[in-house]
């Protein structure tokens, strides 16, 4: 990338200083400003990736009071843009107090060329990576599968079967723990597959008593029961010409499960109180985080249902186990609350981002939504910690003592985290990796990771 394109800002009011700082950034296109206004300005102009920012401006060089302002103001104009501070020699707190408010990092005079030069580089390329994943993110937003949201390889190979089997009209049983979005994935099947014109019925079969759930479900003639007061269709009915969505179908009632297989097996209700047989042409979608075949053994659901709902499996994995996923996910939600709540908060600190890798997730994307959305009301700083998301800092991972599995799983997992960051492009996943493109095959073919 050529130097013009990497906009630097330099906020500094001493013009010696200035000359100075110019001199360390050959490789930048550097943009001077010497007070809050004309730093503003060129914010607004340039849209550079980092600024350094002198706390002491004018009107008082001795106070950070200006500078701190001007952080505040850089940090609600460009929320991504990366600032580090430069400080006085004794002026510490300030410095904290500046990365407190979003700062990305701060350093102390005088001025050693090197050492900043090295802070602005690693600045900017964690600006430019931040800006790739907001890019795959927008894109993954924009797909088919409305409101998926990932890069692991896991979720993209699920999102693949769903865009295979919607088209059809297959039976579809989704299976996955709870809070992994079971129903998104269903309802991405109804908007992909021909009948996206019908209605999508959906109905979660553990949330209605069992006495209730009959009636709901094929609905009911007048007089059928005490209150039955008029002819009233139920679910599968309605769903006619689209889609029925069957969420918990694990807890579907012994009573109810021979019912829902002869219609599934002729396409016919009949309601509550009824002898007519109705026909409805409709999609059947089920989900559930049972063991649908642990239920079976012990007798508790048929057999015969479990082979006609499960014409297609499409197996959720758990967010644990979606490698980079959680950090995605996160970073999304932040973007969401903090705009609908007019909440501050523009990052994680390092100690956020790590818990957030290392949690394991029991509660998977819905636990992860509650914890971000609760973290966002609540931080104090910018950047949002590991104590606001009430996540431990996690301890260091046990690791092996044979050189050569900690080598390979170290090689794995940055093989799978520079895939997710590029989308698949293999030549900038090299570029990110620091290593050829033959060695980058001889490595995806190694951990039989090529697609």
């Amino acid at each position: 990338m050529s130097p013009e394109s990497r906009k630097l800002l330099i906020v500094e009011d001493d013009a010696g200083l200035q000359s100075q700082l110019r001199w360390c950034f050959e490789n930048f296109d550097v943009v001077v400003a010497g007070d809050r206004n004309s730093a503003i300005t060129e914010l607004r102009r340039h849209e550079p990736a980092v600024v350094t920012l002198d706390l002491g401006l004018p009107p008082d060089p001795t106070n950070a009071s200006e500078g701190l302002a001007t952080l505040e103001e850089i940090l609600r104009l460009a929320p991504h843009t990366k600032v580090i501070v430069v400080t006085g020699n004794e002026d510490r707190e300030n410095a904290v107090k500046a990365v407190a408010l979003g700062a990305y990092d701060f350093y102390q005079k005088p001025v050693d060329a090197e050492i900043l030069s090295l802070i602005v580089e690693r600045a900017y390329r964690l600006f430019e990576l931040e800006s790739e994943n907001r890019r795959l993110w927008g894109k993954l937003e924009r797909s088919p599968l409305t409101g998926i949201i990932g890069s692991s390889p896991e979720l993209l190979k699920v999102c693949r079967t769903v865009e295979k089997v919607a088209p059809t009209d297959v039976t579809v049983l989704i299976l996955g723990e709870s809070g992994t979005g079971k129903e998104l994935l269903a309802r991405a099947i109804y908007s992909l597959g021909g009948r996206a014109e019908g209605n999508f019925v959906a109905i979660n079969c553990a949330a209605i008593p069992e006495t209730l759930l009959e009636s709901e479900l094929f609905g009911y003639e007048k007089g059928a029961f005490t209150g039955a007061g008029k002819q009233t269709k139920g679910k599968i009915e309605y769903a006619d010409g689209g889609t029925l969505f069957l969420d918990e179908v694990g807890d579907l009632p012994l009573s109810l499960q021979g019912k829902l297989l002869r219609f599934l097996q002729e396409r016919v209700i009949e309601r509550v109180g009824g002898r007519q047989e109705i026909p409805v042409d409709v999609r059947v979608v089920c989900a559930t985080h049972q063991d649908l075949t642990g239920l079976i053994r012990e007798g508790l659901f048929r057999e015969d249902l479990y082979y006609r709902i499960s014409e297609i499996t499409v197996e959720v994995p758990p967010l644990r186990r979606r490698q980079g996923d959680a950090v995605v996910l996160a970073m999304e939600f932040l973007q969401r609350f903090s705009k609908t709540n007019g909440c501050a908060a523009s990052g994680f600190s390092k100690d956020g981002l790590a818990a957030l890798e290392s949690y394991a997730w029991p509660g998977n994307v819905r636990e992860l939504e509650n914890r971000v959305k609760r973290a966002v009301i609540m931080a104090e700083g910018a950047q949002i910690t590991a104590e606001d998301l009430e996540l431990g800092v996690p301890e260091s991972e046990r690791i092996p003592f044979n050189l050569r599995e900690v080598r390979e799983e170290a090689e794995r997992r940055a093989l799978s985290r520079a895939l997710s960051i590029v989308e698949g492009n293999l030549t900038r996943a090299a570029e990110i990796l620091g290593v050829t493109r033959p060695t980058l095959y001889a490595l995806l073919d190694k951990y039989q990771m090529r697609e």
